[in-house]
């Protein structure tokens, strides 16, 4: 079967989508009006609040959201073939995902910038707002840790690519000062410098192996961890626009530009789809992530079709930085479908390997003889690449190798496999790593805002000792995991966790509809709500029975099945708990005719309400 159909349907169902559902949303549910100042231009404090080019922030936003998840999710799921994971990004993201994200950045643009943890305090109850913190904390170490374990997978012993992932940070600083300081407002110039920057450094980095700069970028996946870490930390307690900000925008010239790259080599190449549609793993016993194709394709594939991480950008960065109200249907809904694009891409290179193939990078050397499945050009692969590519798993490495061979397909590029190679990887790790510099400074506002709650000047975001501590406690929290996690406990626990976020979310969503008097529209985040709801609590119960408790039988991974066990309950149970508060919120709005005013909920004198309409968002 050939990849080239399932593309054109794709981007023409994406088109559409953005054209009319988009437009929908943002007229009769969220009412984007640019008469209504935004939190940028309200609270402008030159350092977290800051009015930001429509263009830049589009930028950021898409780098933030789009970590490991589009890419890594879909790689992973295609051992149960190809067709699942197609179906699930195209109709997830368009139904699912860019509403999630438009949604709730719209109901933070209203709300002063707060967090979806402060938002459920005032639609739902108190008692959601705590919880939620509670959740969301959690969610966000292990998402961190599940994006952060795919570039300790792939860069570590990689000089090329550690080398040019590291090239990007001084070169992001410079722009950030280029375009904020030295020459304010000269966005081209400094988008100029920094695209052709990056691309000198992939070029240079071609160089560093065998030399005498190679034992400086060499790392260990211990190393690459603590530099990860230390990276995520300085980026947390920088100002957004000095590092975050310009290497997010950095990036997104990157990951589109090579986004839309693939999407032509895909349309020139025609590469055929050698993964079955479905293949005898959809009963369970996948030998990359253990389970059935219900449910556990809807929470390997997350941040391609739908992502509650996405929740917390929407409600952190992005909202603060929004020049405007209309900008938000490019990034809220727009954004979100260039990731789906990104997955149906990932998905289509993984899908162009041979399955033996495949599976020999993806899982350990004991586990795939154990398979019996023979490998076709594995060793070949190899040499072409210049690097040693079997049994390296997490998806990272089989994923830059399906898009190295789709570029050096193309007319005149045969023979540059090994460059197109670590293209991949530094591409991918740039992915990966605009989440975790926003993922940790993300984290860092939720526990300034929960701490704040008993110490007052913690909440402040420009208070220095709560601003050090928090970014701390984050990074450790996520490092942590990675030092002691696998792909095999990490990635499902991931999954789960970060479905239940976007459970939560379009929970709150919903109610804030519902407040809104606008309930005939509730059905937008209602439908989203109900799949990924059964879905993801599902997948969270077989994890624990067949994935989690059964590793506390082994001392050696006693601890952290116990751990992972006791997580993922939790979460569950605040997931069910918020979902159970919110149908009370609707039953007393919906049956009993209450409204609100303030986040309260006011009996109607007459029985009868025609709720304001301060809008959902």
């Amino acid at each position: 079967m050939n990849a080239f159909p399932f593309l054109l349907g794709a981007l023409c169902v994406m088109a559409i989508a953005y054209r009319y559902y988009s437009a929908f949303i943002a007229a009769k549910i969220i009412a984007l009006n640019d008469e209504r100042a935004t939190p940028a231009h309200t609270l402008n404090d030159g350092n977290n609040y800051t009015p930001t080019n429509k263009w830049v922030l589009f930028g950021h936003h898409f780098a933030a959201i789009s970590g490991a998840g589009p890419l890594i999710g879909p790689v992973l799921a295609a051992q149960f073939g190809f067709l699942p994971g197609f179906l699930w990004l195209l109709i997830g993201v368009v139904l699912g995902g860019a509403v999630h994200d438009f949604v709730i950045l719209g109901l933070s643009i209203r709300r002063n910038g707060k967090s979806l943890a402060e938002i459920a305090r005032h639609e739902v109850s108190p008692l959601s707002g705590i919880i939620a913190s509670v959740a969301i904390l959690f969610i966000v170490v292990i998402a961190l840790a599940g994006l952060g374990l795919a570039v300790t997978n792939a860069l570590h012993d990689s000089s090329w690519g550690t080398f040019t992932i590291a090239m990007t940070i001084p070169l992001a600083l410079f722009v950030g000062l280029y375009m904020y300081k030295i020459r304010k407002g000269r966005i081209a110039e400094a988008s100029i410098i920094g695209v052709i920057g990056v691309l000198l450094s992939v070029f240079v980095g071609s160089y560093v192996p065998g030399s005498w700069l190679a034992p400086y970028f060499t790392f260990s996946k211990t190393g690459i961890t603590n530099l990860m870490a230390a990276y995520g930390f300085l980026a947390s307690i920088l100002p957004v626009w000095l590092l975050l900000c310009p290497r997010d925008y950095l990036s997104s010239y990157m990951k589109i530009g090579t986004i839309a790259a693939l999407v032509i080599g895909v349309f020139v190449v025609m590469p055929d789809l050698k993964m079955p549609m479905v293949t005898e793993f959809i009963h369970g016993g996948g030998p990359i992530i253990p389970g059935r194709i219900f449910p556990f394709v809807f929470v390997t594939i997350a941040c391609g079709a739908i992502s509650g991480f996405h929740a917390l950008v929407s409600s952190g960065t992005t909202p603060k930085m929004l020049n405007k109200e209309t900008d938000a249907r490019m990034i809220g809904y727009g954004a979100m479908l260039m990731e789906g694009l990104v997955g149906i891409i990932a998905l289509i290179a993984a899908s162009s390997l041979f399955p033996g193939d495949y599976f020999a990078i993806n899982v350990s050397p004991q586990k795939f003889a154990a398979m019996g499945v023979p490998s076709v050009n594995i060793q070949e692969l190899a040499r072409e690449v210049g690097e040693t590519i079997a049994g390296r798993p997490g998806g990272a490495v089989s994923l830059a190798v399906g898009f190295a061979q789709i570029f050096a397909a193309l007319p005149g590029m045969k023979g540059l496999m090994s460059y197109w190679y670590h293209f991949a990887i530094m591409f991918e790790a740039l992915f990966i790593l605009t989440t975790i510099d926003t993922g940790t400074r993300v984290g860092r506002f939720l526990v300034q805002e929960f701490v704040g709650k008993f110490y007052k000047p913690f909440e402040r975001t420009d208070w220095l000792p709560g601003t050090l501590i928090s970014s701390a406690v984050i990074v450790f929290s996520w490092a942590y995991f990675i030092h002691t996690g696998s792909i095999s406990s990490i990635w499902p626990m991931f999954g789960v966790a970060n479905q239940l976020l976007a459970s939560v979310a379009l929970c709150v969503a919903t109610t804030a509809i519902i407040n809104a008097g606008k309930q005939r529209y509730a059905w937008v985040t209602l439908l989203p709500l109900s799949f990924v709801s059964v879905t993801t609590l599902s997948a969270g119960f077989l994890n624990i029975t067949d994935n989690f408790l059964p590793m506390t039988n082994d001392p050696a991974t006693m601890f952290q099945g116990y751990l992972n066990s006791g997580l993922t309950a939790i979460l569950m149970l605040c997931a069910i708990t918020i979902l159970v508060d919110s149908g009370a919120r609707w039953y007393r709005v919906l049956v009993k005719k209450e409204y609100a005013v303030g986040g309260e909920l006011v009996s109607a004198a007459n029985g009868k309400v025609d709720p304001p309409e301060y809008g959902c968002c």
